[in-house]
């Protein structure tokens, strides 16, 4: 295992930073409603090792919303919110994750890049600590500000229940 990475820890509905083997961060994050799980389609949090693929949305306003990994220019507000109440909003940065471990995370129908998870804002509102995703990690913007701001491509992840 490596000093340096994310530990999200499902049971605990929490996410840590660790740099030089401390913790150096720790936020309340919300994974899946549905729980842990792989399989493609199945709107659940994939476990075991990953990687940061890709950051996104370097300097986009806090609240700017992604819809396929583009900012659309909107900013989220409540008013916004009450006209698309279908949406689920990803917001402010995206840390898009690949899955490190193959046959678990990676490839196939459990290929957890190919099933767009990502750590990624959501509204403030939104309660952290308590599973409601359709498969990704959210937080609060300026959590995930902050922690995009921190770590780089490529950083490794755990995720576990």
């Amino acid at each position: 295992m490596s000093d340096n990475y994310i530990h999200i820890k499902l049971s605990e509905q929490r996410l840590r930073l660790w740099e030089k083997g401390a913790v150096t961060g720790e936020y309340p994050v919300s994974t899946a409603a549905n729980g842990p799980g792989e399989q493609s389609g199945s709107e659940k949090t994939p476990c075991g090792w990953h990687r940061i693929r890709a950051k996104i949305g370097a300097g986009c306003e806090s609240g700017s919303v992604f819809v396929a990994r583009r900012p659309t220019g909107e900013c989220y507000s409540p008013v916004l919110a009450a006209g698309n109440p279908q949406r689920d909003w990803i917001l402010t940065r995206i840390l898009w994750l690949c899955g490190a471990e193959p046959g678990k995370n990676r490839l196939g129908d459990v290929d957890t890049m190919r099933r767009f998870i990502y750590i990624h804002g959501c509204p403030d509102s939104e309660v952290m600590g308590k599973p409601a995703s359709h498969g990704c990690v959210r937080m609060h913007n300026q959590d995930v500000i902050e922690l995009f701001d921190r770590v780089p491509p490529g950083l490794p992840v755990l995720i576990e229940e």
